[in-house]
């Protein structure tokens, strides 16, 4: 029986795998770059998925099945979810950093004049304000999910949480749409590769923030979660709404300011 509130997390094989993983995964996109060879990348997101989810699936046992995640803990992962979140900040900051300084000074290269030359730009009150709205619809019913988890409202909380789902997946289709129906790519100017930067990167956190709430809701049906301890559920809300300011800084300064 441990004498302190820390978690002292026993040997896992996992660490090393994944940086494994993320090392033959970063090989194979430089290699489908260069030579058009796709198995290392295919082969390095395997192993990197396999193991996270090997890895998420002994801290979802240490917590609800050992008790080992008590306050003091719960205080740390959630503070090492803000700094993951403050990181997350300081990555798409780089992509604005571009964005305004090509935009705000064109280069000769591109006429001098922003958007360039014969670049047709979405329309932003079109496809971009209906994927606004569908990712403040989402914000908010996911923070119902939450309220209800407060209230043991749990009815309520996998019916806000299934919304949120949907609307993240309709979010993502949407966008796939836009990108199809574009009328310029990546190779387009500066302008080309600033704008499928930021909106795709911001479209895998996006995917990723669906995935990490799908796996909230398959806890929930498992009750995993309590109206004290949801940190599982807590975190993805909190990485929802940093997905949410995101898109809103991006709509604002690329969609409708920058065209």
């Amino acid at each position: 029986m441990n004498n302190h509130p820390f978690h002292l997390v026993d040997n896992s094989p996992w660490p090393i795998t994944t940086s494994m993983g993320l090392l033959t995964m970063t090989s194979g996109l430089t290699m489908m770059f260069m030579k058009s060879e796709y198995m290392t990348l295919i082969m390095g997101m395997m192993i990197t998925t396999m193991s996270a989810m090997q890895w998420w699936r002994d801290v979802i046992r240490e917590s609800t099945y050992q008790g080992l995640h008590t306050k003091k803990v719960m205080t740390s992962m959630k503070l090492g979810m803000m700094l993951f979140i403050l990181s997350e900040i300081m990555f798409f900051v780089s992509f604005f950093w571009t964005f305004f300084h090509s935009s705000l000074s064109p280069a000769i290269e591109i006429g001098m004049q922003w958007p360039p030359k014969c670049i047709k730009t979405f329309n932003p009150m079109n496809i971009p304000l209906l994927n606004t709205m569908i990712l403040l619809s989402s914000g908010i019913s996911i923070t119902w999910a939450h309220n209800a988890i407060l209230m043991k409202n749990w009815t309520a909380t996998m019916k806000s949480i299934k919304i949120t789902i949907i609307l993240g997946i309709y979010f993502s289709m949407i966008q796939a749409i836009e990108y199809y129906e574009a009328t310029f790519c990546i190779s387009d100017s500066i302008y080309g590769s600033t704008f499928f930067l930021i909106t795709g990167f911001h479209g895998i956190h996006v995917i990723i923030g669906t995935m990490f709430i799908m796996v909230t809701m398959k806890r929930m049906m498992s009750f995993h979660f309590s109206s004290y301890h949801h940190i599982g559920f807590e975190t993805s809300a909190w990485y929802w709404h940093f997905v949410d300011v995101v898109w809103l800084f991006l709509y604002i300064s690329i969609y409708w300011w920058g065209s």
